[in-house]
């Protein structure tokens, strides 16, 4: 390899957009992850049973592009939580559509999380900084600005 190719291996490696929030991704979702484990939760599925608990319904179609995921990831995560009963289809709703709500033991997990959910909040922004946690809310904000 020449050396310029190096040098733009290098500068990716180190500039990579990308690469760098997958790392902060990680560090992050591990902390809460962690955090949660004793209630056999994991964050990615208190943002659904929140989003689940501020509406009476919940569309996939709506979730997948306010959160920007995939329908497939969607779709395994919440029959995850069906099956602990956490969530539950609505009845008589668009069978194509699958909508779907809080069930009181979702609830009840939730009541049970937000202390635990708090805690890895304060770790978070202690790990980001006053800056970064500022930061991410802005850029997460104009995400989401974006997709409505």
């Amino acid at each position: 390899m020449t050396k310029a190719a190096i040098a733009n291996l290098r500068r990716i490696e180190r500039e990579c957009a990308a690469g760098q929030l997958r790392l902060i991704n990680r560090a992050i979702t591990g902390l809460y992850d962690e955090a949660l484990r004793p209630l056999e939760l994991k964050v990615g599925q208190m943002s659904l049973l929140v989003l689940a608990a501020n509406r009476d319904v919940l569309r996939p179609a709506d979730i997948c592009c306010g959160l920007q995921m995939d329908p497939s990831t969607l779709s395994r995560n919440v029959e995850r939580m069906r099956a602990k009963g956490w969530l539950e289809v609505v009845p008589g709703g668009d069978a194509r559509a699958r909508p779907f709500r809080l069930t009181p033991k979702g609830k009840r997990l939730l009541q049970r999380a937000v202390p635990v959910w708090e805690k890895a909040q304060r770790d978070a922004h202690a790990l980001l900084g006053d800056r970064g946690a500022s930061s991410l809310r802005r850029i997460a904000d104009r995400i989401c600005s974006q997709t409505r």
